[in-house]
């Protein structure tokens, strides 16, 4: 259980660090790029969906990693296992789109709810960065 709680903290902190990173590079580039204004909101929202596929990432491999061994528990439904799969997996739960067709068991439960939740904050930030930026660059027409 502690081993648990420690993949997750640690895939956890991983995935804000990342976003973190992400979106604190986009405000040091986006000052000094000398493109129009609109120009740089379509770069920020680019450089957010990056951020949230390689978390996304990030979450499968773990998921693919954890299945390898029965004790993290195992994921069952239209799944075979694969690093795609996993893959699928990741970007309905970070979306908090939801598992029907896909259901986790045991351990390895923990991370797929903490994925629902880190992926549902993470994107509100994206969100509101957006909006923070969008004001900013808006408004100096």
């Amino acid at each position: 259980m502690w081993l648990a709680a420690l993949i997750n903290t640690i895939v956890v902190a991983l995935s804000v660090l990342i976003h973190y990173e992400f979106l604190y590079r986009a405000t040091t580039l986006l000052p000094n790029l000398n493109v129009k204004y609109r120009f740089k909101i379509v770069l920020v929202v680019f450089i957010a969906l990056i951020a949230h596929v390689v978390e996304i990432w990030l979450f499968a491999l773990a998921y693919f990693l954890m299945i390898q061994n029965e004790a993290w528990g195992l994921i069952q439904g239209n799944f075979d296992g694969s690093l795609m799969d996993s893959l699928y997996f990741s970007f309905t739960n970070f979306t908090t789109l939801g598992f029907g067709d896909i259901e986790p068991f045991g351990a390895i439960r923990f991370l797929v709810g903490m994925e629902a939740l880190v992926g549902f904050v993470l994107i509100t930030w994206s969100a509101s960065f957006l909006y923070y930026e969008m004001q900013r660059y808006w408004d100096a027409k």
